[in-house]
């Protein structure tokens, strides 16, 4: 089990750790990866290492837990603000995408925990749906969106954020000519394109019992063409 650091100065080693650890995993996967790695990224001794985590899974585990957490607040903060459910929704999964796009360990991580780690995916997925699950709730009872299962909805709903970010945060646009796409971000990937989260609202309006709300395109955004 991990011990949680006494001193500001054994938070900020525990954090370097941490951050060490998200780009080793991400670069090397879990079984490449060693504590030896981690150490070396972080500038730390691997004696230092053992002060804070037990063992490799052990870190794992707790950087499950850190990017878990922090998704999740990105996703609040970006909602905050917001007037309705459907703009909290927009909201919420731009702040997401922005999260996947700095932060692209967060797929390789979670993807690898259902194999190293499967408890730690269980809870990485289940903390985010209990959120969306009250929120969808108060929306249903509130009249913004149709009368639906909000425990079913707020599953399929992160289903599709997390299938989106994956098409055109991580994958990118392969079509796109250099300088045509968003701007790619400090760690290679882009930004979901401004048309792609439109779509992507209008087909959560209509499953929420509101494709009213969510019709708008913005403006720039193609327009289908009549066949």
């Amino acid at each position: 089990m991990s011990a949680s650091p006494r001193t500001a100065r054994g938070v900020e080693t525990r954090r370097k750790l941490l951050a060490a650890a998200e780009r080793v995993f991400a670069d090397h996967g879990y079984h490449e990866a060693s504590v030896s790695r981690i150490t070396d990224r972080a500038g730390v001794g691997q004696g230092t290492f053992y002060l804070y985590f037990d063992t490799k899974l052990d870190i794992f585990n707790e950087l499950v837990e850190d990017l878990n957490h922090r998704v999740r607040q990105a996703m609040s903060e970006g909602a905050r603000g917001a007037t309705s459910r459907l703009e909290a929704e927009r909201a919420g999964f731009a702040a997401f995408f922005r999260f996947t796009a700095e932060h692209p360990a967060l797929y390789r991580v979670v993807r690898e925990a259902e194999l190293v780690s499967p408890d730690a995916l269980r809870l990485h997925y289940t903390r985010i749906v209990e959120g969306y699950i009250d929120g969808l709730r108060d929306a249903a009872e509130d009249g913004e969106i149709g009368d639906i299962d909000p425990t079913v909805a707020a599953w399929a709903l992160m289903g599709i954020g997390e299938m989106i970010g994956m098409r055109w945060v991580l994958w990118g646009d392969p079509d796109a000519a250099p300088g045509d796409d968003a701007d790619p971000t400090a760690s290679g990937t882009r930004e979901v394109p401004p048309h792609v989260l439109d779509e992507m609202m209008r087909f959560i309006g209509g499953a929420l019992g509101r494709p009213e709300l969510a019709g708008d395109r913005r403006d720039g955004a193609p327009e289908k063409e009549e066949s």
